[in-house]
């Protein structure tokens, strides 16, 4: 069933103590590579090694006065270390420590992100096998066009979804980077080899040039893929709600026992959870906009990014997961009606049939647009009149003068109509298998 939120390993990757631990373990790393060439004394290196820790109240009782929150933090540091501090922070300036924190924090909420998407992905793939062959019409401008399958529906959705499972596995590897490369990304007061050395102990890669920051097309990436995410979700939404809707009801969001749909109309069944992912994507997409714009910064860096991304890192890397959280439960517990399905579908009175009648008509020998012609009157006179297409074009001499009963019989043939829907299933499912993140162990 849809199940409880819950993110509280979000909210400790967000959280200050996490972000200065991250700094202390950060600095350690850059201590101990000193350490290791000679420039930090063994007892010095020792004393940094087991007293470095901050009390994030310290920290914040020093920003109020100093209002820099990373020489707050190194003064908070030198206060537990002690004298053996001075050798703290050498050779970096702020944004090695900041920019390399915030890649270990969206590495990590991109697998928590990931493994969301996964449980989705999950309850898409079995709720399209279950209704691989549960007919309903398609639709184009609103308008039926076709028959198809719900389940061709989903699979299409799930295949999306798929996608954007691989963009984040991508965002993931192009987040992955840090810099230890100093002011101006020059390495004027450290090797290169340190920041490389630092980066393997903390599982990155070391960004190839920097400046004093981590160029941001590589933050944007991330939210790209999370905005592509939550529009694919949306997009499933949306279908959702047109199928939800009164007219059509093929579908409905679960509705619990004591749920109430309306404080004024005691009837309503409302589907306000797929409603409220709709919302969500467009906060997203905003995020990705901002995002955007903070590639562009002046000269070596400015600090307009900075506070757009405190906001919408967490912001957006939670949403997403809320949003991938909730799409996995309301597929999973989706109600679907295909009784009703096949009663819309039917109600075209054949009329979803027509581009079979054409192509019938063409390969007999009548040309594309006489054939045309022929089955768009009786299919208008359907229309406006009633009765079905079948019935009209048996009684036209033209048509019956071309085909024979059987071959205008087939043209209305469901099977016949939905005969390659499992090889869609098998491609669209072979292919995805081979190429979702950890594919070996989901195939």
């Amino acid at each position: 069933m849809i199940g409880r939120y819950s993110r509280p390993e979000l909210e400790r990757i967000w959280s200050d103590p996490n972000r200065y631990t991250l700094w202390v373990r950060i600095e350690v790393a850059a201590c101990r590579a000193l350490h290791k060439r000679g420039v930090i004394p063994t007892d010095a290196f020792s004393q940094i090694e087991s007293r470095a820790r901050v009390d994030p109240a310290r920290v914040a009782e020093i920003e109020a006065q100093v209002h820099h929150d990373v020489n707050a933090f190194i003064d908070a540091l030198a206060e537990e270390i002690g004298p053996a501090a001075r050798y703290v922070h050498l050779g970096l300036t702020s944004s090695d420590v900041l920019d390399t924190c915030l890649a270990l924090q969206l590495c990590e909420a991109l697998d928590l992100i990931g493994a969301e998407c996964d449980r989705a992905l999950d309850a898409l793939r079995a709720r399209a096998e279950e209704h691989r062959d549960t007919v309903c019409v398609g639709r184009t401008h609103g308008i039926f066009a076709e028959p198809t399958t719900f389940g061709l529906k989903l699979l299409n959705h799930w295949d999306e979804l798929r996608r954007c499972r691989e963009r984040l596995a991508r965002a993931r590897a192009e987040i992955a980077v840090g810099k230890l490369s100093g002011a101006v990304g020059t390495f004027a007061h450290l090797d290169p080899e340190i920041e490389t050395e630092v980066m393997l102990e903390l599982g990155l890669e070391p960004a190839a040039v920097s400046t004093q920051i981590v160029p941001r097309d590589r933050h944007t990436s991330v939210m790209l893929a999370l905005a592509q995410t939550a529009t694919a979700i949306e997009r499933l939404a949306v279908e959702v709600r047109h199928l939800a809707r009164t007219e059509v009801g093929e579908v409905q969001e679960f509705f619990g026992r004591q749920q109430k749909g309306s404080s004024a109309m005691p009837h309503k069944r409302n589907p306000w959870r797929f409603e409220t992912l709709t919302g969500l994507a467009r906060l997203i997409r905003g995020y990705a906009a901002t995002s955007l714009e903070n590639s562009v910064l002046w000269h070596e860096r400015d600090i307009s990014n900075s506070s757009v991304e405190r906001v919408i890192g967490p912001d957006a890397t939670t949403v997403v997961h809320f949003a991938l959280h909730r799409l996995a439960g309301l597929i999973e517990s989706l109600q679907v009606f295909p009784e009703r399905m096949r009663a819309n579908l039917e109600s075209s009175r054949g009329l979803v049939f027509s581009q079979a009648v054409l192509l019938a008509l063409a390969r007999r020998g009548v040309s594309r647009q006489e054939a045309y012609r022929l089955v768009q009157a009786h299919a208008m006179a359907t229309w406006d009149e009633g009765g079905h297409l079948h019935d009209r074009l048996a009684g036209d001499p033209e048509v019956t003068g071309v085909l024979e009963a059987g071959e205008l019989d087939a043209c209305f043939d469901l099977e016949r109509q939905l005969r390659n829907v499992s090889a869609v299933f098998e491609r669209v499912l072979c292919q995805g298998d081979a190429a979702l993140p950890g594919s070996a162990g989901r195939a």
